[in-house]
Formats: structure tokens, C-alpha cells, sequence
């Protein structure tokens, strides 16, 4: 009788759930930060679109998307957009980036559902 268990590796359904939640907090994160700042909040569910906007927030041009989809330098051009997106809330120093770059699960939604930050442009 041949085990497939041995050789394939499985995901607990617990680990699924909990990266399920995760994934949809995450979105409904993003959807309050989009419309904190006056744009759709289904907008962050659309691909392509949902960067657009994003970059429509932090007050740049849309053909940085172009710019972002150039091998090393999107790395340079998706932090000085992350920059630009938290400096719209008021979170624009070098700090808040590296909050947002290492801890976005916590930073983000503490942006999105803090009564003190707000959208600036």
C-alpha cells in the first residue's frame, strides 16, 4: 500500500484558517486606508488597478507602475511610494517606512483604524 503522506507534505487547517483571516484583515485594511483617502475601497481587491490608486494616493504619476515593473530599480521605486503613501497620512519619515516595510501587519491597520491619522492631501 503506498503512503502519500511521507512524501507530501500537508498544511495543517488550522495554519490555512489563520492565513485566510489574515489575508482578509489585511484587505479590509487596505480597503479603510483607501477610503480614509476619498477612493473606492474595492479598488484594492482590482490587480493593477488597486496599484493606481495606490499610487494616486501617495501622489504620484501612474506610469511609475511602469517604473515599479523594472527589475532592481521597482525596489528603490516601491519605497519612495510606500514614503509617499504614508506622507498622504501624515506618517512620511524614515521610521514610519521602516515600520511599514517590516511590521505592515501591525502599522498598517493601526493607520487605518486610529482616529488620529488622517488623510492630508
Amino acid at each position: 500500500m503506498y503512503n502519500d503522506s511521507l512524501t507530501t507534505p500537508s498544511v495543517p487547517p488550522v495554519l490555512i484558517m489563520i492565513y485566510l483571516a489574515l489575508v482578509a484583515f489585511m484587505i479590509v485594511t487596505q480597503w479603510v486606508l483607501y477610503e480614509k483617502a476619498g477612493q473606492p475601497g474595492w479598488a484594492c481587491i482590482i490587480p493593477i488597478y488597486n496599484i493606481i490608486v495606490y499610487l494616486k494616493i501617495g501622489g504620484k504619476p501612474w506610469y511609475w507602475l511602469l517604473l515599479m515593473c523594472i527589475p532592481f530599480v521597482n525596489i528603490i521605486f516601491s519605497i519612495m511610494v510606500l514614503q509617499a503613501f504614508l506622507k498622504a497620512y501624515g506618517k512620511g519619515g524614515v521610521g514610519s517606512v521602516l515600520l511599514a516595510l517590516f511590521f505592515s501587519i501591525f502599522y498598517l491597520p493601526y493607520l487605518a483604524f486610529s482616529k488620529n491619522v488622517r488623510y492630508q492631501y
